[in-house]
């Protein structure tokens, strides 16, 4: 779909993948989580491309790819999403012995969510957070402070909250120095799960309807994004779709 491949894999089989990476350990693994928003960038931005070229495992992280999917005759049995992936993770981190590292986020969410994660699940180990002040990927010292927290704690599984596309490009720029053996970015899921935002209920989520509520929730700075730039993604369908009612598959 727009250039990508995407996993046709339920919750469970995914959150089965995360763990199977885990224990793999090399080479390091990451997950990337396209929805429209990601699609409409990486048209532009080859970096990002390349990205999810190179990503082990790729889930469909919004309703409207679902949609998509039926309308161009290769449907995604389901959303995949990594709100969604994150706190479903943590009891069966706990159950593996997987330890977990949580970078970015808004200054304390991820500390929050983790004392929130650890309350919910016994035995859960989460050896570090780390906040990095804004623009620190651009400073090179602030980067390598960030790359060596890491390292120095040595997790499993890495959870990025950066925004897209800046924390699939940090993981994929640092994966061979981080020695993680899987990483995945998951936006603002630190704060969904530390009460810092309040998420989209789940009628909402599950009609496709999310981004509206996120739109309300901040439209200053989310209003281009969702009424401008991605709009482009129903042009990118529907030139799709035409284009293989014009080169069918073989035996079709």
């Amino acid at each position: 779909m727009c250039g990508i491949a995407i996993d046709d894999v339920t919750m469970a089989e995914a959150l089965e993948a995360l763990v199977m990476l885990a224990r793999r350990g090399t080479p390091p693994a990451y997950v990337v989580t396209p929805n429209v928003d990601h699609l409409v960038k990486l048209q532009d931005d080859r970096e990002f491309r390349d990205v999810y070229a190179r990503a082990d495992l790729v889930l469909a992280d919004g309703v409207p790819l679902i949609w998509a999917s039926r309308l161009l005759g290769t449907p995604i049995r389901c959303k995949v999403s990594g709100s969604d992936v994150f706190p479903a993770f943590a009891p069966i981190a706990a159950a593996n012995g997987l330890r977990l590292f949580f970078l970015g986020g808004r200054p304390g969410a991820a500390a929050r969510a983790a004392d929130v994660l650890r309350g919910r699940h016994a035995g859960l180990r989460i050896v570090g957070t780390y906040a990095p002040p804004f623009g620190f990927d651009r400073d090179p010292l602030e980067n390598a402070r960030a790359v060596e927290r890491v390292r120095a704690a040595a997790p499993d599984v890495l959870f990025v909250g950066l925004g897209a596309p800046r924390q699939e490009k940090w993981i994929a720029r640092h994966l061979a120095e981080l020695s993680v053996p899987v990483s995945m970015g998951v936006g603002v899921s630190f704060e969904f799960v530390s009460g810092d935002v309040r998420r989209a209920p789940v009628w909402m989520q599950r009609h496709g309807l999310e981004w509206s509520w996120r739109l309300a929730m901040e439209p200053r700075r989310l209003w281009r994004r969702y009424l401008v730039e991605d709009l482009r993604f129903l042009r990118l369908v529907a030139g799709e779709k035409l284009g293989r009612r014009r080169h069918p598959r073989p035996g079709a």
